[in-house]
């Protein structure tokens, strides 16, 4: 399993520490990935999703999943994600 957000894309940076005489040694920023369980209203279901605290705190300011996703980049959403996507714009059509 990678370490991306589902929903935004964000994962994995590199970078240094850098100690008190200034030596430099490579290191990775790891996303704080959280394993929730979101309900979509549209489709009346729960997805269980792996996203960071910060998408969460985003879908809940746009006002639930469905609405995080029809306004979201599709570039930037897990295949699992633009699946769901696409059937909350289908059932919203309708």
């Amino acid at each position: 399993m990678s370490r991306n957000c589902e929903l935004t894309g964000k994962g994995v940076q590199s970078g240094n520490n850098v100690s008190h005489a200034n030596n430099k040694t490579k290191r990775k920023f790891l996303p704080n990935l959280c394993n929730v369980t979101l309900i979509s209203d549209a489709l009346g279901q729960r997805f269980r999703l792996r996203v960071s605290a910060a998408a969460l705190r985003s879908v809940e300011h746009r006002g639930g999943l469905d609405a995080f996703l029809l306004k979201a980049d599709e570039n930037e959403l897990s295949m699992r994600a633009r699946l769901l996507r696409r059937q909350i714009a289908k059932k919203a059509a309708a």
